[in-house]
């Protein structure tokens, strides 16, 4: 399965560059796992963060930021077969569990609900 890793980014974190990074390993300390289980994890983060750059993004969300980030996790949605929904509040990766969920696909809140493939 493709499966993205949905948490908070900016939720609680103020902007605060050093927190957004501690949210965005917390996210990413699932893929590893998800990975060794037999399927694929994918952040949104790591491809539109790039794209935000790419459109002239000067900070968190601005408009360039905010045509991207959100955007492109849901459409990787429609390629994706399940979302994991990790850590704490987070209005974003709720929306991801909804559109998710809108499309038919398998939400997970733990790793151990991920089915290991032999």
């Amino acid at each position: 399965m493709l499966i993205l890793v949905a948490g908070p980014y900016r939720s609680g974190t103020n902007d605060d560059p050093g927190l957004i990074r501690k949210n965005v390993h917390e996210m990413e300390s699932y893929a590893l796992p998800i990975f060794r289980a037999g399927h694929i994890p994918l952040l949104g983060e790591w491809l539109a963060l790039p794209l935000v750059e790419l459109a002239g993004s000067r900070k968190i969300g601005d408009d360039a930021f905010n045509e991207i980030f959100h955007p492109t996790a849901t459409r990787l949605l429609e390629k994706c077969d399940a979302v994991l929904r990790v850590g704490g509040p987070s209005t974003g990766a709720d929306e991801m569990v909804r559109v998710g969920r809108s499309l038919g696909l398998t939400i997970y809140t733990t790793l151990a609900e991920i089915p290991t493939l032999e």
